[in-house]
């Protein structure tokens, strides 16, 4: 590590992570095997479906952390299947007993959160993206275990507010801007923007230099939503200044891998509580 350097302490993002995963668990803990079988916003995709594929994810992030072999193959499976690996791994683990999946899903979090916070300072881990840090990893197990659970509350009918744990999910979503202009095939732009995004307690979220000419702004509760694909442009109230901040905004995505189809203009945002 360069002198100077520091490493970011992980364990703020683990234990949000925790926090998160715990109030998803809460609401599938107790459903009946037709309530695993309700369908979610994610086409063809159930509730059983969405908790298939966190653990299948949780699982993919162990063996890079644990077993770089390991989740070598895993890539290999995917760069031979890219445009279906995703959903075969869903679908295969929604075939389990629900209970049977629930159990897996909780060791394989419990897993996951005991191998980044015992790992070494300064660890980058292969991804099917960059590379990832400790506090990166975590950081995108839980942006993708908000999304996945904003689908499940959909399907519930639960309304889930929004929490100080979105400051993650900004956050990736940021720092994901290059990424996600590389994987439509675009080149990124040479320079930074300046993202400004009021979080759910009404504080303001900053990243980017201050005199950026081009720029984003909104609530953070719409960033997150758009950079996860839950929402569609369209129905969010994030403004772009400049013609590369526009261009993001239409093509943003927090997530590794190929794009997403994601979400049609007119579905409107899920369901928000106060946030808290």
């Amino acid at each position: 590590m360069p002198r100077g350097a520091t490493v970011s302490d992980p364990t703020p993002v683990i234990d949000d992570l925790r926090e998160e995963s715990e109030e998803l668990d809460a609401l599938v803990a107790e459903l009946s095997p037709e309530g695993w079988r309700r369908a979610t916003p994610a086409p063809g995709w159930t509730i059983a479906h969405q908790i298939a594929h966190l653990n299948w994810t949780d699982r993919a992030a162990l063996a890079a952390v644990t077993d770089e072999d390991g989740f070598r193959a895993l890539v290999e499976q995917a760069l031979a299947a890219p445009d279906r690996y995703v959903d075969d791994g869903a679908e295969e683990g929604a075939k389990q007993d629900p209970a049977a999946l629930l159990t897996a899903w909780r060791e394989g979090r419990a897993a996951l959160a005991e191998a980044l916070r015992t790992a070494a300072p300064g660890a980058r881990f292969p991804w099917y993206g960059p590379p990832m840090a400790t506090a990166s990893m975590a950081t995108a197990r839980l942006m993708e275990t908000w999304a996945h659970g904003l689908d499940i509350a959909a399907a519930l009918g639960v309304t889930r507010p929004p929490t100080g744990r979105l400051r993650h999910v900004a956050r990736i979503g940021v720092r994901a801007r290059d990424f996600a202009h590389a994987a439509h095939g675009l080149t990124p732009p040479a320079e930074p923007f300046r993202v400004e995004l009021t979080g759910p307690g009404g504080d303001l979220w900053t990243y980017g230099p201050e005199d950026a000419t081009q720029r984003v702004t909104g609530p953070a509760l719409d960033f997150c939503l758009l950079a996860t694909q839950r929402a569609h442009r369209a129905d969010l109230a994030l403004t772009a200044e400049g013609p590369d901040a526009d261009r993001w905004l239409d093509i943003a995505q927090a997530f590794a891998g190929p794009p997403g189809a994601g979400r049609p203009p007119g579905a409107g945002r899920p369901a928000q509580g106060e946030p808290r």
